[in-house]
Parts: C-alpha cells; sequence; structure tokens
C-alpha cells in the first residue's frame, strides 16, 4: 500500500491492496507490538491512514473489468499471470512486450498502475466528442422558461443564459437510486457525482423526448418514468430548468463509458448522509434535485 510497508512483491501485497488503492491512499503510520496488550495477541497490529484519493490522480479505465483482471491474477499466486488471464489476454505476450513488462510475471509483481494499463490494453475508456457537443443548439428561454432563441452550448454555458435540461433517478426493485460519477471530460462539474442520467433539451425536443434518449445513451435501457418536479433555473441548477424523473429498473444498467466514469446504487439514506457531510462531491444540479425529491 502507497507509503506502508506493504509493497510490490510481498505476501501482504495482494487484491485487497489494489482494490483499496483505487479510490484511496493507504499509509501505515506506525507498528504496535503485541507486547503493548493485554492478554498479548500473537500477532502486532498496524495504525493506518485512509483518504479518499483524487481521482484525477489516476487513468480512466472500467473498474468492473480492472477488478476482474486483479481477482483472476492473484486466484493462484505461484502461477504466471499469462495462465490466469488467458480469457481475457489471449495474446499475453504481444500486451505484455507493449506495457514493458515480463512475460513471466505474477500478480504480486505489478504496480496498479500496470494493472490499469493492462485493462485500458483490454478495453481503452473512451472519450466524448466535444466537437459535436459544443455545436448542440440550445432553446434559450426566459423566467418563466418560454423560448426566446436558440444558442450553442459554449454561448448558453459561456454567458450563463437559461436554457432546460432533464434529470432521471433510477430505482432498482431494492429502492436504491443509481448516481453516476461524471466523466472526466465534461466540460462543467468533471468527476462529480450526479443523478443516474442527465443531459440537456436541444432544439426541438421536448422535456419528456430528451429524458427517454439521456436515459438510452447513458445507461442504455427504456423505461417508465414519471415527473418528480419541475425546478426553477437558478445559479444553483446553472440558470438549467430542469425537469426531475424516477423511474424502476429491474434489468442491469449498461453505462456509456465516454459520459460516466463509474456508478452504483445507494440507498436513500446513504445519499442523504453523504450529500450533507461532502455536498462537495456532487454536481451541484444534483444537490437541487435531491432537496426537491426528498420533500
Amino acid at each position: 500500500m502507497n507509503g506502508s510497508k506493504y509493497s510490490t512483491s510481498t505476501h501482504d501485497y495482494g487484491a485487497l491492496t489494489l482494490r483499496v488503492q483505487v479510490h484511496h491512499r493507504v499509509k501505515c503510520l506506525r507498528i504496535v507490538p503485541a507486547t503493548v496488550f493485554f492478554p498479548r495477541p500473537e500477532v502486532d497490529s498496524a495504525v493506518v491512514r485512509i483518504l479518499p484519493r483524487d481521482p484525477i490522480e489516476l487513468p480512466e479505465r472500467d473498474n468492473q473489468l480492472l477488478l476482474k483482471l486483479i481477482r483472476a491474477g492473484f486466484s493462484q499466486r505461484r502461477k504466471q499471470l499469462r495462465k490466469l488471464v488467458r480469457e481475457h489476454i489471449p495474446d499475453w505476450d504481444t500486451v505484455s512486450s507493449h506495457l514493458h513488462i515480463a512475460v513471466n510475471a505474477r500478480a504480486e509483481e505489478l504496480s496498479l498502475l500496470q494493472w490499469i494499463a493492462i485493462a485500458n490494453s483490454i478495453a481503452p475508456f473512451p472519450r466524448p466528442d466535444s466537437r459535436a457537443t459544443q455545436n448542440e443548439s440550445f432553446p434559450i428561454v426566459d423566467k418563466n422558461d418560454r423560448i426566446l432563441r436558440y444558442a450553442s452550448r459554449s454561448e448558453a454555458h459561456g454567458n450563463n443564459l437559461r436554457h432546460r435540461a432533464v434529470h432521471i433517478l433510477i430505482f432498482n426493485p431494492a429502492g436504491e437510486v443509481y448516481l453516476q460519477q461524471r466523466s472526466r471530460w465534461k466540460d462543467r462539474h468533471p468527476l462529480k457525482w450526479d443523478s443516474s442520467a442527465a443531459g440537456h433539451v436541444t432544439a426541438g425536443e421536448s422535456y419528456d423526448d430528451t429524458a427517454r434518449r439521456e436515459l438510452k445513451e447513458e445507461l442504455g435501457v427504456t423505461v417508465a418514468l414519471q415527473i418528480v418536479s419541475k425546478i426553477p433555473a437558478s445559479e444553483h441548477t446553472d440558470q438549467e430548468f430542469i425537469w426531475l424523473y424516477q423511474g424502476l429498473a429491474s434489468g442491469d444498467l449498461v453505462p456509456a463509458k465516454s459520459e460516466i466514469e463509474q456508478g452504483a446504487f445507494l440507498p436513500s439514506t446513504i445519499i442523504d448522509d453523504w450529500t450533507s457531510a461532502r455536498p462537495e462531491d456532487f454536481a451541484p444540479g444534483f444537490l437541487e434535485c435531491w432537496k426537491a425529491y426528498r420533500r
């Protein structure tokens, strides 16, 4: 682990080490000998500091694929990686050579960055086409949400003009809400946590049209949606009038990698506590939507 005695090529370095490092910085502060405890245990203890990692420190990656590779690699520690990841990487010789990894390497010899590089060699993380989105045409509206004219995304955002957007909260059968972490390439609020799906109303679209389109584009599903609330444009919503929808998805979601860094279903009480303790982790528009939903 970062800054601790647990490093590559040791018995203590394993799948758990890497899983923790993906989202946290870990440092062993001191070792506490068994002799200071009564009754005396058979092992020494450690004081460990765990802090959230800034997501931008690590390259973008498919976390689900990354963890699959790590589990496979550490499933039999004495075997070479080429045998354990054959299902995912049939041509290990080529991949290992390209990434400057020893062809006979074992799992514990690779750093977290090398594991991420392997995952990205299998499934490169796509980046959004910023040129296409900047040329989108938005309806510019007055304080009563009446259309005045149309403008490009860059003009609407650059001049803080009132425009329209939708947010969607998708629930699973257990009543949990899916939150997405916005892509690091977003022009606003990159890597902030946000509604299940969200997007701008473009020229010629209604709010309902946009909600159905964004849900399909971002999460790969089509479900019945209900309007929860309409939220007025303000500085807290980036001057967006927002229609908030909710829906139930019983199948798997397919997040668009170019739009979403990662996502997870969470209980509403966890989201309440998280937004209260660390509002800076969230896109401002989502905070307004969540308040409206909880009301």
